[in-house]
């Protein structure tokens, strides 16, 4: 049996799970992201018959499925990948299995949320770097304390922002499609319109699950309706937001900046706009990214290879 393990970056994989208790298995870390096209992806990956995958790092649509004849079992870390295309996993035969993360980070993305409102409003990176430099006090920070925060979504994670919001003293907002009052209520958080949450807050945070109804949900005319000095964050998924929309609005200096941790193509080109822009933080996807969760990531997806091999899959995601 061969087994491919994708966009290892760290390299900490084979490390952090017993990979050596599946006997007669053959497993390849894979430190570097794949090629971007089908074809050369699927040679990369020819022959093996089980993929574990890195969240939603690589899209396993249906052409890239059909070239990979021997594929079996395709394991995603986590137990929710948008990436994979489970209907065409059925018609291939192919289980998809989820390898759950560590209960004590469920918060991690939250408390990412917060470094970039924080580093935002502090100007963290901006004046570490003049400390380097040997410069001193470069700019007044603003506070956060008094400020508006206006959240879009309002679940497990959005709460969780909503808490630290309110401690700090703000004014705390929600909307989604589905918001109801009583559920905002029941979050000690006032809920309002899309156009009110836009044109009023400070910082904006997105904490939505993509989905069709979803993407793009911050479009060029609700960037437009930001107040120039307002922020917006995102630690959710990249497809929320229009991307070219929000370069333009930072470039243009539509809005004062934004904190970033999630992007169309990820790794981030090294030439990406973005990257160029001196109003935004920008992390490297590390809202999932814990010691506990990978060893937890791992672990889970030894025990669903092993599972499956028994002829007792764990975690299927893509029962019929």
């Amino acid at each position: 049996m061969k087994i491919a393990v994708l966009d290892d970056y760290l390299n900490v994989a084979r490390g952090l799970a017993d990979w050596g208790g599946l006997a007669e298995a053959e497993v390849v870390f894979f430190d570097a992201p794949l090629p971007a096209d089908d074809a050369a992806r699927a040679k990369a990956l020819a022959g093996f018959d089980v993929i574990v995958a890195m969240r939603e790092r690589t899209p396993f649509d249906a052409g890239l499925l059909s070239r990979l004849p021997a594929l079996r079992l395709l394991v995603t870390t986590g137990l929710r990948n948008n990436a994979i295309d489970m209907a065409a996993c059925r018609a291939q035969d192919v289980v998809v299995s989820g390898a759950p993360g560590h209960p004590d980070s469920a918060g991690a993305t939250a408390e990412l949320t917060w470094a970039l409102i924080l580093a935002l409003f502090k100007n963290v990176p901006a004046e570490a770097a003049n400390m380097r430099a040997g410069l001193w006090q470069t700019a007044i920070p603003a506070s956060v304390a008094g400020k508006r925060l206006g959240l879009v979504g309002l679940g497990n994670l959005g709460q969780r922002v909503a808490r630290v919001g309110q401690a700090f003293g703000m004014d705390v907002v929600a909307w989604s499609p589905n918001l109801t009052d009583a559920r905002a209520a029941q979050a000690g958080v006032q809920r309002v319109d899309k156009q009110a949450l836009f044109t009023s807050s400070d910082v904006v945070s997105l904490h939505l699950v993509l989905s069709e109804r979803t993407a793009g949900v911050v479009d060029a005319e609700a960037l437009a309706a930001m107040k120039p000095s307002a922020y917006l964050v995102n630690t959710a998924r990249a497809g929320l937001a229009d991307h070219d929309a929000l370069v333009r609005a930072l470039t243009g200096r539509l809005i004062a900046g934004a904190g970033l941790d999630v992007y169309p193509q990820e790794p981030l080109a090294a030439d990406d706009p973005l990257r160029r822009l001196d109003n935004v933080v920008l992390t490297p996807h590390l809202g999932y990214v814990t010691p506990s969760n990978f060893v937890a990531f791992y672990g889970n997806a030894v025990a669903a290879i092993a599972a499956w091999r028994r002829g007792e899959p764990i975690h299927v995601l893509n029962a019929a």
